[in-house]
């Protein structure tokens, strides 16, 4: 009786960035509640016709449309900080192998690409509110995928052993 053998596990990069998947998804879901709960209380950044104002039905405060670039970028930067936290402690525990530098070296390095990547997207929301006239949530979904295709790239090539 011949047994087939037990299917291949799948390649070991592709299980890793499934991982690292998982853990953006959590971190995202961090930076969104964060960013949408200071948009909607304390900084104001979203207009009243935002989509996701609509789709929930959504009350104000409301921002004008002079203030708004400028607490989108606030409140940006109020919820990277949660969302980094989230993100370090999934990549280091469950996504990547730590120790190709001392460990406050690789939070140096972590925060120095988190920044960068907040930084080129944080650049180009800013700048599709603005002078593209798009909307908060159209712009800090743009925000977020270029933020995930740097973070992955520098964090398995520079950050972490891989």
């Amino acid at each position: 009786m011949n047994i087939p053998p037990p299917p291949a596990a799948p390649p070991r990069a592709f299980v890793q960035f499934f991982k690292y998947g998982l853990c953006g998804g959590f971190a995202t879901v961090v930076d969104m509640a964060v960013f949408y709960a200071v948009s909607l209380t304390v900084i104001p950044a979203l207009a009243a016709d935002d989509p996701v104002v609509r789709r929930l039905g959504l009350t104000g405060p409301f921002a004008d449309e002079i203030l708004r670039p400028r607490n989108f970028a606030i409140n940006r930067a109020i919820a990277f900080l949660f969302s980094n936290a989230a993100a370090y402690l999934t990549n280091v525990r469950w996504v990547f192998e730590p120790g190709r530098h001392r460990r406050h070296v690789e939070i140096g390095l972590f925060l120095i690409v988190s920044g960068f990547s907040m930084a080129v997207g944080l650049g180009m929301g800013w700048s599709l509110i603005h002078w593209g006239g798009f909307s908060t949530t159209f712009s800090y979904a743009g925000n977020m995928a270029a933020s995930i295709l740097i973070n992955y790239a520098c964090r398995k090539y520079v950050v972490f052993k891989g």
